[in-house]
């Protein structure tokens, strides 16, 4: 177990690195990504990357391997719709996505095995989710699910304009997001939701500043979009900070 810990802790500090490279649209960072993209959209890639390490560095370090699954399932799902999409593409003549395509698939073999592999550690008793945890969780799926669909489709969901082929695989982000959340549900005890919470503090930090500075520059036909994306933000983070560092019950603890 000392070596999954030691792979867990490393592998969030790769993602971590290339979070902050999408970030500040570094050349190693952008070098991964199959087509060129706009600032808001590196930005965007790099706060879900920076959701994901600051999940894998925290299971590493408490050594609470019994929460991979959330985490597994969720890059399954990213990892199966968006190899779907890279082959879709490969077979109708775009052959440089076929490498991407091949990618996905494996990522999606090993996110899948890790799933069925980490389900079945016991997982140390702790406090029951709040309440309040879990209804928000059920309006995240939701939400997810609804906007990963519409992003799927190309609609316009986020406030600014999506190079197309960047909708469909954000879509599948969402979806997959959902999956984690919705494994929250599942097994609502506290040391799963501790980790997707630590999850959107991290995405909400590095989006609510750029967001917020959006508001005057924003097309007008896409202001609802931004003021509702920074609703989303402005309560997940609320409710993260008060869970993880104030709530007498759950904060510092998992």
């Amino acid at each position: 177990m000392k070596f999954i810990r030691a792979l867990t802790v490393l592998g969030g500090l790769v993602i971590l690195a290339f979070a902050f490279g999408f970030i500040f649209r570094l050349p190693f960072a952008l070098s991964i990504w199959p087509w060129e993209d706009g600032r808001y959209s590196y930005l965007f890639i790099g706060s879900i990357l920076a959701a994901v390490s600051a999940a894998a560095l925290w299971i590493g370090w408490t050594g609470e391997l019994g929460i991979l699954p959330a985490g597994s399932l969720n890059v399954f799902v990213i990892a199966l719709t968006s190899a779907i999409y890279f082959f879709q593409q490969a077979s109708q003549g775009r052959a440089e996505l076929f490498t991407f395509g091949i990618a996905s698939a494996l990522m999606a073999l090993v996110s899948g095995a890790a799933f069925l592999w980490s389900r079945k550690l016991p997982l140390a008793a702790s406090h029951p989710t709040p309440g309040l945890v879990r209804v928000s969780f059920g309006i995240f799926i939701a939400a997810l699910v609804l906007a990963g669909g519409a992003l799927i489709l190309r609609l316009p969901v986020f406030p600014w304009n999506l190079n197309p082929d960047s909708s469909v695989i954000f879509g599948c982000i969402f979806l997959g997001d959902a999956f984690y959340f919705l494994y929250g549900l599942y097994r609502p005890v506290w040391k799963n939701a501790f980790g997707q919470l630590l999850s959107f503090l991290a995405y909400d930090l590095v989006l609510i500043v750029p967001f917020i500075l959006l508001v005057n520059t924003v097309d007008p036909a896409r202001y609802l979009n931004l003021i509702v994306y920074i609703a989303v933000l402005l309560y997940s983070g609320g409710l993260a900070i008060y869970y993880l560092f104030i709530h007498p019950q759950t904060r510092f603890s998992a």
